[in-house]
């Protein structure tokens, strides 16, 4: 599926496309040093309790963890790593149209 979204300014083109393309890089390492962060975070649950957070979240949706302070902030960082990565992955394949 392909989505359009039209930018309306009273700066030309020719103006407004360098400046929108700055934006939307920024935006890409913003989300890449988000990931980096967290991945950290999730990197030091993993050590600690020998298992990975795909595991550890599926586990606990099944209700095969119990909830603590720990598991609430892992549970909460892997949720944060899933919305980083797909926005990283919707604005790396956006593209400013002609």
């Amino acid at each position: 599926m392909t989505s359009q979204v039209i930018v309306k300014s009273p700066i030309d083109q020719a103006t407004l496309r360098p400046l929108l393309e700055a934006a939307m890089r920024t935006q890409l390492r913003v989300i890449e040093t988000g990931i980096r962060r967290t991945e950290r975070r999730l990197h030091d649950f993993e050590r600690q309790y020998n298992m990975s957070s795909e595991e550890f979240y599926h586990r606990l949706t099944q209700d095969q963890i119990e909830e603590t302070l720990d598991t609430i902030e892992w549970a909460g960082e892997y949720q944060t790593w899933l919305r980083l990565q797909q926005q990283y992955e919707t604005l790396l394949g956006a593209r400013i149209a002609d």
